[in-house]
Parts: structure tokens; C-alpha cells; sequence
């Protein structure tokens, strides 16, 4: 299963170049638009929510899945969740875009930050 893996600043211009970089990662992936917007808002979360010095996206396929993970080094006041967002604000769509898009979405936290993963199931992605 190829495992690709890039250490971006947390600074908010980064967030395009993840975009990027996933683009060119799943070049020729069915489901590379879906990858390209789950590494957008994952990687504002990690830029907006904490006080990473960096974040990190990884991305791992096989024949039935791409998962993208998302982790970061800082701290928050709150834990990544579903949030209902308030009339035409522009936050809190964030987690609830990805967990339309994915069949699952793990939040997990060590000492040394908060990966979120998400993964595309065999309906999105036939054969990357």
C-alpha cells in the first residue's frame, strides 16, 4: 500500500500547497477531488484550531481506500467535532463536508498532537 506522507508550516497559504500536493499524490484518482477538499479543511482546522508549528498530511492507498490524515503538534481548547453552524457564518461546515464525503472519520490524540483520519471506501474509489 503506497503511504505518502508531507510536513507543511502551519501558516494558512500552506493549506493551498496540501492541495496541491494531494493532487499530484492521487493524480489519476476517481476520488482525487474528494482527497483535495478533506486535506483542505482538515489542514485549516489544524491551522485555525491549534498552535502547531506545522502540520503533517498523510495519505494512504490500496485497491479498496485512500485514508488522509491530517496531524498536528499544537494544543486547543476543544477537541475536532461536529459543530452546527450559525446562519451564513463561514465556520463549522468543516467536519461535517468531510464526514459526508468519507465512510469514516477518526479523531485521535497522543502527547504530541491530534491526527484526524478519513477514509474513502471502494464506492468512492474504484480502483486508484
Amino acid at each position: 500500500m503506497p503511504t505518502y506522507r508531507r510536513t507543511f508550516p502551519e501558516h494558512a497559504d500552506q493549506v493551498g500547497h496540501a492541495r496541491r500536493w494531494t493532487r499530484d499524490v492521487l493524480a489519476g484518482c476517481p476520488s482525487v477531488q474528494d482527497a483535495v477538499l478533506i486535506v483542505s479543511e482538515l489542514g485549516t482546522n489544524a491551522v485555525t484550531h491549534t498552535t502547531s508549528p506545522d502540520f503533517r498530511v498523510t495519505t494512504c492507498v490500496d485497491e479498496n481506500t485512500v485514508t488522509i490524515s491530517v496531524t498536528d503538534r499544537g494544543d486547543s481548547v476543544s477537541a475536532p467535532h461536529l459543530a452546527k453552524p450559525y446562519g451564513n457564518g463561514t465556520h463549522g461546515r468543516g467536519l461535517a463536508i468531510v464526514s459526508q464525503l468519507t465512510s469514516a472519520v477518526h479523531v485521535s490524540r497522543t502527547v504530541r498532537g491530534r491526527t484526524v483520519a478519513a477514509r474513502l471506501t471502494a464506492e468512492a474509489v474504484p480502483a486508484c
